[in-house]
């Protein structure tokens, strides 16, 4: 099996769970981003004929929803748009009873408004999954899974990760392999939340810095890295451990 490339093995790996689970496909949320463009080619190779891809705008960017569709029409991926602007907004006031424009101009994109947009989509993606009988593939990496730069019950809400172990800069190399169009490999990573957003204005450094610095405190060398970042990648270790592991049960 490690003679093969890895794009095999990831894809071989996702027909295996979609097996155990008696399944018959795979649906996958596709933002215009390097994630989810890398695991979306990935999906379709795996299920040419049961994969499905879902555009889910809600006050996206136009350059992200035409990026998606590039990669649809590339690799000829079945794909559905389904637009969660209005049904944001509506929720928001329902929940906050605050008026809002139909442009959403007025929302304040703050942490728990942003985090409505990735748990909407999660309802999406798994309707569709048990309408077809098929499982959630997550886009998440290995770097961003590591320090808990995701939503849970959001995009942390999946059943299989095949990017799972591997670091962004690993993913990068990953996507060159697979033809992902460079106008997505070179754009820069943003989860889409609010206008301007970056991951990396969010994570308070670079992939290049964090994938060094997860490397460092898996080997136990830290020549080379910068004191403060190891400091605070362990401090976003540690705050984001109750997302990757079980639900605490208090034990009578």
């Amino acid at each position: 099996m490690r003679s093969l490339k890895l794009t095999d093995r990831i894809t071989n790996w996702i027909r295996e769970k979609v097996k155990e689970a008696d399944a018959e496909g795979v649906v996958v949320g596709m933002s215009g981003g390097l994630d989810s463009s890398v695991v979306a080619v990935l999906c379709k190779e795996a299920f040419p004929d049961t994969s499905l891809g879902l555009i889910m705008p809600c006050f996206s960017l136009k350059e992200d929803v035409e990026h998606a569709r590039m990669v649809a029409k590339k690799f000829e991926m079945e794909t559905k748009e389904i637009d969660l602007s209005n049904i944001f907004k509506s929720f928001l006031n329902t929940l906050e009873e605050r008026g809002y424009d139909v442009e959403g101009k007025k929302i304040e994109m703050d942490i728990p408004v942003a985090n409505l947009k990735p748990r909407l989509r999660m309802i999406c993606l798994y309707y569709f999954a048990n309408k077809f009988n098929y499982l959630v593939v997550g886009t998440g990496n290995k770097s961003e899974l590591s320090v808990g730069y995701f939503t849970k019950y959001g995009d942390g809400a999946v059943d299989l990760l095949p990017l799972g172990d591997l670091l962004k800069t690993e993913e990068r190399e990953l996507a060159q392999e697979l033809d992902i169009p460079k106008a997505i490999i070179d754009k820069v990573p943003s989860a889409g939340l609010w206008e301007g957003q970056t991951d990396e204005s969010e994570l308070g450094m670079s992939y290049d810095v964090l994938d060094k610095t997860l490397l460092a405190m898996e080997s136990g060398d830290f020549s080379g890295c910068d004191p403060e970042s190891v400091k605070k990648v362990k401090r976003m270790i540690d705050v984001s451990r109750h997302k990757r592991e079980n639900i605490a049960v208090f034990k009578k």
